[in-house]
């Protein structure tokens, strides 16, 4: 079945927006998930109603609840509130009806965002003559969802942890402290200075006795 409608509304900025059911979004079954779009034709009353409305700039708006795109999580109540978009009902008029339509997921695989733009996308105030260019849509709809990153490869990290930790356990010389390891080297290098540290003090005051003396 349909996994949600899509409605539409062809107003004046300030008019109240009564949506009509202008097709279905349809959950496309597959190893990634897809969606597409059934549209009803535009009746003669929205033909009329959309040119009219083009005619003082008024505005084409779009919306669809937010559901999820998961086929298993199609039985829970939808979240509450629409999702909504609008374009000006000019360009609608203009384009012949052609749009492109994308729905934003998040990664839990609901409906968080939708936009519409309409190919060509500006208003030039051209009439369209012929009205059965505004009878059929042309639609490209598009699904952008969050791509999963790589997973962190955790349980190598603490593999290799654990295998470090057991050549330790197996090498007990190497959780020696750095004296312990050292202390051949560090112990004559500290007799050294302190030996060296007396002779600078024994020599200093001899010089400083001599040149006492020469003072008298």
């Amino acid at each position: 079945g349909p996994l949600a409608s899509l409605m539409a509304a062809i107003f004046v900025s300030d008019d109240v927006a009564k949506f009509r059911t202008r097709g279905a979004l349809l959950l496309k079954p597959g190893r990634e998930t897809s969606v597409s779009v059934s549209q009803n034709q535009l009746s003669e009353e929205d033909r009329t109603k959309l040119k009219e409305v083009a005619a003082v700039d008024g505005l084409y708006r779009i919306r669809v609840p937010r559901v999820s795109l998961q086929a298993e999580r199609q039985a829970e109540r939808q979240a509450e509130g629409y999702l909504t978009t609008f374009v000006r009902a000019c360009s609608m008029v203009e384009s012949h009806l052609s749009d492109v339509i994308t729905l934003h997921a998040d990664v839990s695989g609901y409906l968080i965002g939708v936009s519409i733009v309409t190919i060509p996308g500006a208003c030039r105030g051209t009439e369209v003559e012929d009205e059965v260019d505004l009878e059929v849509f042309n639609t490209t709809l598009s699904l952008v969802a969050p791509v999963n990153a790589p997973v962190p490869e955790t349980a190598l990290f603490i593999e290799r942890l654990e295998q470090e930790s057991e050549k330790k356990e197996k090498n007990p010389q190497e959780q020696k402290s750095f004296f312990a390891k050292y202390w051949m080297y560090i112990v004559p290098l500290v007799l050294f200075l302190m030996m060296s540290g007396a002779q600078d003090q024994s020599g200093g005051g001899a010089g400083g006795g001599a040149s006492n003396g020469g003072g008298r």
